[in-house]
């Protein structure tokens, strides 16, 4: 009976710390169905109306997806476009980061300094830093093609020239790869001494040192370094919108700064066609979703974890 008396006790005493628990967590569940859920369903529903944010929401079924992919051309130069700054920018600021990190992993005097130095560029952000590199890109009187200079070389119209407009932004990008190195830094100081010395045993180099143990270590932190700056890649918006030569023709000169954000952001807010920037908007999830699952799977063939088991 007192058995029986304890559990019914016991079972009591859980439903009310289950309760607490849901009253709790409620602020969080309620703010992600309002702010997240919700308005990313309705955006997916907006998707296959005319929606202009004032009065039409009638159901047109495919157009918005049909018009964007036969009867759009800026759709494919703003993809384009977005394409291109991924497959530079991404494998080039990763490279930067990794190797400021190797260059910085000293046990020198003043090392925390320069640690500071190359890190400081990567904190700074928004429109006041584009102002900044429309400064130093601009062409004759531009800090970089000055220095361009003193090698007997001119420099390009960078953001004039449709032509070097995106080399211009990664450039840009470039200069701000502190951040990654502070990861890298991080996971190339975990690296056990003792692999180093045993491998020195052996006689191994400083290149094969980093190749066989250094690198393998470290890849759990280069696949999370690759995605996030993929992910952050395709979002690319500010630096189309901020430093287009026209101000007026945001993306220009001859839409070459027309990314895929930017395209969409002039749909929505410029054209007011709402479910055809929504469209756009669901095409580039499913993009960077299936990219995202690509090198996650691909990620089992070179991706290392401690204890040999790659998942």
């Amino acid at each position: 009976m007192a058995l029986s008396v304890d559990k019914k006790r016991s079972g009591l005493q859980q439903r009310k710390e289950a309760r607490q628990g849901w009253v709790f967590v409620s602020p969080w569940i309620i703010g992600f169905l309002a702010f997240t859920a919700g308005p990313l369903l309705f955006s997916l529903y907006a998707s296959f109306t005319n929606y202009d944010i004032t009065s039409r929401h009638d159901w047109i079924g495919t157009t918005n997806y049909r018009n964007m992919l036969f009867h759009d051309p800026l759709f494919w130069k703003s993809l384009w476009n977005t394409f291109y700054y991924v497959i530079f920018s991404v494998p080039l600021t990763t490279l930067g980061s990794l190797l400021l990190a190797v260059m910085l992993n000293r046990k020198i005097p003043g090392i925390k300094i320069y640690r500071t130095i190359f890190y400081l560029p990567s904190i700074l952000s928004g429109v006041a830093l584009y102002i900044l590199w429309q400064m130093l890109l601009t062409p004759g009187t531009g800090l970089v093609n000055v220095v361009i200079g003193w090698f007997g070389v001119e420099g390009p119209a960078w953001l004039v020239d449709p032509a070097w407009t995106k080399p211009a932004i990664i450039l840009m990008k470039l200069w701000s790869v502190g951040g990654g190195m502070l990861l890298y830094l991080a996971s190339l100081q975990n690296v056990p001494e003792q692999l180093y010395e045993a491998s020195e045993i052996d006689g191994a180099g400083v290149i094969r040192r980093f190749w066989h143990i250094t690198l393998p270590m470290i890849t759990p932190v280069l696949l999370f370094e690759l995605i996030t700056h993929m992910i952050g890649a395709f979002q690319i918006f500010q630096e189309g919108y901020v430093m287009s030569s026209d101000m007026n023709t945001p993306g220009s000169p001859m839409n070459s700064l027309l990314f895929f954000n930017l395209h969409m952001f002039t749909k929505a807010f410029k054209v007011f066609d709402m479910g055809y920037a929504m469209a756009l908007a669901w095409f580039l999830f499913v993009v960077v979703i299936v990219l995202t699952i690509i090198n996650m799977v691909l990620s089992k063939y070179w991706v290392h974890y401690e204890g040999g088991d790659n998942r």
